[in-house]
């Protein structure tokens, strides 16, 4: 489904506000496609009133007194290898009871959650307005509210 930057931002907080926790997601895609905005938003969503930044440079964010309990923002990009996880407290970031909102997911490999949805966010060739946006369940995550589309 195409989407632009609005309704990105629109179905992330619609997310934080209506989203049972824990929930873990998961933002594919390439830099720049959008997956920092629509962590914002899912934290804003929820509650969480200070910014928001991208965590590229410090690897995680964790917002606490949202309306979910916690958020926590993580970004895997700068990790090496999976084996680097431990340095950046990945048992806790999966044991919170919160929201958990994890950029390049693909870098935890066998480490991530049987339970989660993925979101990939792309670009659209001649459009760049727009994103392309698909989504996919793994195991039984909890619901996630609003995607206009059916889901596998």
């Amino acid at each position: 489904m195409k989407l632009t930057e609005d309704q990105l931002t629109l179905w992330g907080r619609r997310i934080g506000r209506e989203v049972d926790a824990p929930l873990f997601i998961g933002l594919k895609g390439p830099l720049g496609a959008g997956k920092s905005v629509f962590a914002r938003a899912v934290a804003h969503g929820a509650g969480v009133r200070e910014s928001v930044p991208s965590p590229t440079f410090n690897v995680l964010f964790r917002y606490e007194g949202a309306e979910v309990g916690s958020v926590v923002h993580a970004d895997l990009y700068r990790l090496d290898s999976s084996d680097d996880l431990v340095d950046i407290g990945w048992e806790e970031i999966l044991a919170d009871d919160g929201i958990v909102l994890v950029e390049w997911p693909e870098r935890a490999g066998e480490a991530l959650p049987t339970d989660r949805w993925e979101i990939e966010l792309g670009f659209v060739a001649g459009e760049p307005h727009l994103r392309m946006v698909s989504v996919r369940r793994h195991g039984t995550p909890g619901h996630l509210p609003g995607f206009p589309v059916s889901l596998t």
